[in-house]
């Protein structure tokens, strides 16, 4: 419906734009490439706004800390408030505390588990989950249909278990598989959490391959663990070529994995997108306007074949 400002509402509008708005960001981790992208598309976004000042701080994956740094946004007065939660099974507090001091608050990239009960103040800001691991998993199940691979035996390997994007992820893949999606009849050895790391994921690898079990895929929950599970193969001498992997992000680690023809199968998640949008959701909900409470931005399917178009995006 097309809406006619009056007068006072915009001088109204006009003043309250002038002023600086003050936001406050806490980012689950820094110590983490995709998160940098995501982080730095929030700053980016801001620089190129007039009057718009972002505080960015490093929750170090700690529960704890992250909520006392929503409740020292509160306290310093910031307009609004955009979380990268640790938890996602521990949203509830952080979106009491915001709604309880009246300032609006904006979920980015990780669903908080209290999405579907947010206040009108607060919003979700993210990449539907439901594609990643389907568009993944599907694409692993052709490749290995085109290798003659089937059956194909697999390792699975999860993000942190607290976290919404690792328990989706890891359900695309039985759902995909259930729902008769796949090419091939899937065998699974074993799934274990590296926690998103790709230095556990490359001990949790090396575990496995001592084991002697033969297998023909690893599916990865992101990319970090995808290039931790190559680097313990290649450690141990397997041929890239005779074992498909993927991840999800489509990180610039993971784009040269697969340019040099280790990395079979990605995602892209627009972190970018994902940030800027979280950033524009927040300064609305601040200017009082409405805001739809789930914003997604799409995955994309990354194959050699159209990997040139991302090598630049995250």
């Amino acid at each position: 419906m097309k809406k006619t400002l009056t007068a006072a509402a915009l001088t109204v509008l006009m003043s309250s734009t002038a002023m600086a708005e003050n936001i406050g960001v806490s980012m689950a981790l820094f110590d983490d490439n995709f998160l940098t992208v995501l982080r730095n598309g929030i700053q980016e976004q801001a620089d190129g706004m007039e009057g718009v000042d972002v505080q960015i701080e490093d929750a170090q994956n700690d529960v704890a800390r992250q909520l006392d740094q929503i409740n020292n946004f509160v306290a310093s007065g910031v307009d609004a408030i955009i979380v990268n939660p640790v938890d996602t099974s521990a949203t509830q507090a952080m979106t009491q505390a915001a709604e309880a001091a009246g300032v609006p608050l904006v979920y980015v990239n990780r669903e908080p588990i209290n999405v579907d009960t947010l206040p009108d103040s607060q919003a979700f800001v993210a990449s539907d989950e439901a594609e990643s691991g389907t568009l993944e998993t599907i694409e692993i199940c052709n490749i290995l249909a085109n290798m003659g691979r089937d059956p194909a035996r697999v390792y699975i390997l999860m993000g942190e278990l607290s976290n919404q994007a690792a328990v989706m992820r890891t359900k695309d893949i039985d759902d995909v598989i259930a729902a008769g999606k796949c090419a091939v009849e899937i065998e699974e050895i074993d799934r274990q959490t590296a926690n998103w790391s790709r230095e556990q994921a490359t001990s949790l690898m090396t575990n496995w391959l001592s084991s002697g079990e033969p297998f023909d895929a690893v599916i990865a929950n992101n990319d970090e663990m995808a290039i931790g599970a190559i680097q313990a193969m290649k450690a141990s001498g397997i041929a890239m070529e005779d074992v498909v992997v993927g991840g999800v992000d489509a990180t610039q680690d993971a784009l040269s994995a697969m340019q040099a023809g280790e990395l079979d199968v990605t995602v892209f998640q627009n972190a970018a997108a994902q940030g800027g949008g979280a950033l524009q959701a927040a300064l609305q909900l601040a200017r009082g306007e409405a805001v739809d409470q789930k914003v997604y931005i799409p995955f994309e399917l990354v194959t050699p074949d159209n990997m040139e178009s991302y090598m630049s995006k995250n």
